[in-house]
């Protein structure tokens, strides 16, 4: 226990834990999203955004007022996970507003009930500044998210 209290005491110094090189992960985002949308199923937006349509949904689709509640897993390219509602009791809520510029651009295409996953590019992410510990700059996303619930 010792061990690791010290670990993460140094973790902070220098360099930000788990971020990455902002040209590594610029070069993996792409190339993902190159091989992505050359998948089968997968539709890519005129802005870059990418989704395929798990389970299409029957419920009403959000508008940019609308303020909606989602299970969903967000990966990195690599596949780390960096949170994953569907592993816990309790889903997401949040406005379209609060919303990163991908998601709401993708959320309207969804109905409730329906799960989508979305590769979303580095600008329509967190882009240069990445978000915390975990999203370094110029980071592509994986969101595979089921809209839930739509208020308003």
């Amino acid at each position: 226990m010792r061990r690791q209290k010290e670990k993460s005491r140094g973790a902070g110094k220098g360099k930000k834990r788990g971020r990455g090189n902002p040209n590594e992960i610029r070069a993996e985002s792409e190339e993902f999203l190159k091989k992505n949308r050359m998948k089968e199923g997968v539709v890519e937006t005129e802005s870059g955004l990418q989704y395929e349509v798990i389970d299409p949904g029957e419920g009403a689709s959000p508008t940019e007022w609308s303020t909606v509640d989602v299970n969903q897993r967000i990966l990195l390219v690599d596949g780390t996970v960096i949170k994953d509602t569907y592993r816990t009791p309790d889903h997401d809520r949040f406005t379209m507003e609060e919303a990163i510029a991908g998601l709401k651009e993708g959320l309207p295409l969804m109905k409730e009930g329906g799960r989508f996953r979305f590769v979303v590019p580095t600008d329509l992410a967190w882009g240069k500044r990445g978000a915390g510990d975990k999203i370094g700059p110029y980071a592509a996303l994986v969101f595979d998210i089921r809209l839930e619930r739509v208020r308003g």
